[in-house]
């Protein structure tokens, strides 16, 4: 009978995880701490939270659809506008239709949020490492209060880029849709015999949108030259691989979708651009994609890949930064086109 990976003492963890590395590649403590993201993972979709929770982001690319050879660390997870200010929705309709009912829905969400979270998540997670006796601490952070962290005591660690803790954040001012439910393994299940790794039933976030998510994000940070915390060239390496993905012409031509994203941060996420102008998703995604920034922006995200690349969050056949960026403008070029014969 199979062994649980948390039954095991430390030697045979540390012995594991090693012979894991030199099969897959991968390094020792970022498959350490993959067994926990799928755990965190577990437990959310374990309980009754899970119909409400969309898993989305750069995770699920490399977890679920397999899109991205990097290790993400974090979850992302969108718990539906709808189950937590139904109040104040026109009919059900997440998206607002005037400023003042986005401040209003947007004040609530800060409120309600860290609340549900502190009751309705967090126990969740006490309970389970009540019954499995893991030595981990759980603590609410961020500065809404939006993010439960799980740290844990790692038997293996890298430069420290990859801390022992995991970060789920949460969101609520969207559906998550589109979305369906998909497996989650290990990384080190294909790797090691005779041991039970945690798995999972994320309620998944499409690829498509995740796409968007993603192209928007970078435009906005072509258009400011802002850097929104570490390891945030991970967009930019998630969209690549996303162009080279069976996802990606689905993703480029529905318009449609393409739309929704945008008029959704239109209202939640407006931001302003160098200039002080108010930018224009609907216009980004309708022909005017920028993927590629300039001057101190660029060097600054250059910076950011290389630290990342350090780590090891990369595999072996990581693409150089220049790669990167060919592959961004020939995004580009394909947006630009698909969105001309819509035209």
């Amino acid at each position: 009978m199979a062994e649980s990976w948390f039954a095991l003492n430390q030697k045979d963890q540390v012995d594991a995880l090693e012979v894991a590395a030199g099969r897959s590649g991968r390094p020792a403590h970022l498959l350490e701490k993959d067994i926990w993201v799928v755990w965190a993972l577990s437990v959310i979709y374990g309980s009754p939270l899970g119909h409400t929770l969309t898993f989305k982001g750069g995770t699920s690319l490399s977890k679920v659809y397999r899109i991205i050879d990097r290790f993400s660390e974090d979850i992302d997870l969108t718990y539906d506008i709808r189950a937590l200010v139904p109040d104040l929705l026109n009919e059900g309709d997440p998206i607002p239709t005037s400023s003042s009912q986005v401040k209003k829905i947007s004040s609530e969400v800060r409120a309600r949020l860290p609340a549900w979270i502190e009751r309705a998540v967090l126990p969740n997670f006490e309970e389970s490492v009540l019954k499995t006796g893991l030595k981990v601490v759980l603590s609410i952070a961020g500065e809404d209060r939006e993010k439960l962290l799980v740290s844990y005591d790692a038997v293996r660690t890298g430069t420290g880029y990859a801390a022992p803790t995991i970060q789920l954040e949460f969101g609520a001012r969207a559906t998550g849709e589109p979305h369906q439910v998909m497996p989650v393994q290990c990384d080190m299940a294909a790797h090691i015999e005779g041991v039970d790794f945690p798995v999972a039933q994320p309620l998944v976030m499409a690829a498509e949108r995740t796409f968007w998510e993603k192209a928007t994000a970078a435009h906005v940070y072509c258009l400011q030259g802002r850097l929104r915390g570490e390891r945030y060239s991970r967009h930019w390496y998630d969209l690549a691989a996303l162009a080279r993905s069976r996802f990606f012409e689905s993703a480029v031509n529905d318009h449609a979708l393409a739309m929704q994203v945008a008029k959704h941060k239109s209202m939640f996420f407006a931001e302003k651009d160098l200039a002080g102008q108010w930018i224009d998703y609907e216009q980004a995604v309708s022909g005017s994609l920028r993927l590629v920034p300039e001057g101190a922006s660029l060097a600054a995200l250059e910076r950011d890949y290389t630290a990342m690349l350090e780590d090891g969050l990369l595999s072996l056949h990581q693409p150089g930064f220049a790669e990167l960026l060919e592959s961004c403008r020939a995004i580009e070029d394909r947006a630009r086109q698909s969105s001309l014969r819509k035209t």
